[in-house]
């Protein structure tokens, strides 16, 4: 049993997040409100004495946890957002009518010059290993990445497939946190 926690925190509001535009690699800053809500999370924070911070090389990301009053331990090109290929920048609603499939989903068909889910849970994979003994030892450790990303990460953390990150929702600028149930990995808070 270990008493270790992995905080999950999604980078603030971008201008494409607010539209819902899919930002994978494209790195554009956060808004004025997510510049706000990030700001926000440095009492959230107080709780936890992280012993490792690993955050994505993007700007949305970095900022993050800069305003989070967090310094990154290292950044870490496995935190890189899904790579959406030719999806970049557009919207479900504009891919729908682009591929004439009013039920198109960025889980459920494979991308067009970009990463499949699964290349992005054998990223995550990785990830979760790296921070491992870290939550071994009863410390925290904490990701400040993206959105689909930490989705993907915390299936791959319930040894389930990556496109079962499509269940759960996670805001930008939230909090979330995996752990333990005795020896279960488990969800102990989400999207707060």
């Amino acid at each position: 049993m270990t008493d270790g926690r992995l905080i999950l925190i999604r980078h603030g509001e971008t201008e494409w997040s607010r539209n819902g535009r899919h930002t994978g690699r494209t790195d554009i800053p956060l808004t004025s409100d997510g510049e706000a809500r990030a700001r926000t999370l440095v009492d959230r924070l107080t709780t936890f004495d992280p012993a490792l911070v690993l955050c994505s090389p993007l700007e949305r990301a970095r900022r993050t946890a800069e305003l989070a009053g967090l310094t990154p331990s290292a950044l870490v090109d496995d935190l890189l957002e899904w790579d959406y290929g030719d999806w970049e920048g557009i919207t479900t609603p504009q891919i729908r009518e682009q591929l004439g499939d009013p039920s198109w989903t960025i889980w459920a068909r494979p991308i067009p010059g970009g990463e499949q889910a699964e290349d992005v849970a054998v990223r995550t994979a990785r990830v979760i290993r790296r921070v491992l003994p870290i939550l071994g030892e009863g410390r925290d450790a904490v990701l400040v990445a993206h959105g689909h990303l930490l989705r993907i990460l915390t299936a791959t953390w319930l040894g389930l497939p990556a496109v079962d990150g499509r269940l759960w929702i996670l805001d930008a600028g939230s909090v979330s946190l995996l752990g333990y149930e005795r020896d279960q990995r488990a969800i102990v808070a989400w999207n707060t």
